[in-house]
Parts: structure tokens; sequence; C-alpha cells
């Protein structure tokens, strides 16, 4: 089951993974999930990828852009989890894997509500794991540093800053987060998964050298 906003990208990649089935839905869109719930059937595999950059000062931000913002990075993924999840307790078999965000361990500046939806996205995922323990369901959140080739700065025509990786290494970390059930995989660079772990141990240290970076470009 294949489902994004825009269909002839999901007919290109229905083609080459035969058997796939399409579903467009647009998660900004209050009704959206839940009929893409619907339509999906029984699922052994979630993976909700939906995600928008909203990055930028808060108060450059309308009201509607953060309910976009809020509506497709974090209440999208937890009510396709919600819905699929009945099937899977059922069978007593399938993973959830959220994509998140090392903007969701890193606070910065100018990204508070892109970064208020990963911290969440990762709080859930965590929480839910715990929630489901023993069930034979399991749950992966998957935090990548920037992605390179594809995404918001590629759709821009520009290049993702600082330390990226590729659209195959975050595939790559799905895989393994699903074959050995693994609670959360960083898809970074060692200096970036370093910066990742000091943004979870001392927040305010990493938000005073992440501005002092921002301002030096």
């Amino acid at each position: 089951m294949l489902s994004a906003r825009r269909r002839p990208e999901l007919d290109a990649l229905a083609r080459e993974l035969v058997g796939s089935r399409v579903v467009t839905a647009d998660l900004s869109q209050r009704g959206e999930a839940e009929r893409l719930a619907g339509e999906a059937g029984p699922v052994d595999i979630l993976i909700a990828n939906a995600g928008v950059s909203a990055s930028g000062p808060l108060v450059d931000f309308d009201v509607a852009g953060l309910d976009q913002a809020l509506d497709v990075n974090l209440r999208a993924p937890i009510v396709l989890s919600r819905l699929l999840l009945p099937g899977m307790l059922r069978r007593r078999a399938g993973h959830v894997v959220l994509m998140a965000s090392m903007a969701g361990m890193i606070p910065g500046p100018r990204s508070s509500v892109y970064s208020a939806t990963k911290f969440a996205l990762r709080g859930f995922g965590h929480s839910l794991r715990g929630e489901l323990r023993g069930t034979g369901v399991g749950v992966s959140v998957i935090s990548p540093s920037y992605v390179r080739e594809v995404g918001v700065f590629a759709a821009a025509g520009g290049s993702a800053p600082g330390l990226t990786v590729s659209p195959d290494q975050v595939a790559e970390a799905c895989l393994r987060a699903i074959r050995h059930d693994r609670a959360e995989v960083t898809v970074a660079p060692f200096y970036a998964r370093l910066g990742g772990s000091v943004g979870l141990a001392a927040p305010a240290l990493a938000t005073r050298v992440r501005s002092r970076l921002t301002d030096a470009q």
C-alpha cells in the first residue's frame, strides 16, 4: 500500500513495486488519515513517513500553518497507529515505524514548531512501545539528520545543509528497526549523533551551540 499526495509519483513507484496498491491522501486535511486507514485494510507494517518542514520563527506562522504542521507531523501518525493497531494486536504481529528527526533531539532556533512535532512523535513512539510490550507488535522511531536528494530542500531546488544522509540509509534504518525490533535508530554521521546525545542530556547547551552556529552562517 503506497500513499502520498501526488498520484504520478505514486504510480511510478507502484510500477517498480509490482503488486502495490496506491491510495492518494493529503494528511493535512482532517478525515484523510481516517479514510486512508479504512481503505488500507489489514496492515502488517505501518511506516508513517509524511511530514512538512514547518521551519521559521514562531511569530511568522499563522494558526493555519501551525495546524498543518501538527496534523501532518503528529496527528496523522498517531491516528493511523490507533486505527491500524487493533488488527495487529489480534494477529499478535506487526510493527509501527515512526519517522521522527534529530530535530526531536536537538532544539534549535527557528525550528520550534518542527522540533515540537518531532519531540512529541519520539515521546509517543517510545511510550507506545512500552505500552505494547509482550503483544507481538513492535514500535520503532527513526531519527535522521538532514536527508539529501529528496524532501523539502530538493523540492525547492536547493541542497540540505550540514551533515546529511542518503535516502537509502534511511530506508536501511527502517529495515533494521523492523527486523531487529529496535526502539530507535538514529541515522546520521558520528558528529551529528554525538550532538543528539548532548541535546537529549543538556538541551540548554545544545540550543546555545546551535544558535551560535546559525548566527555564524
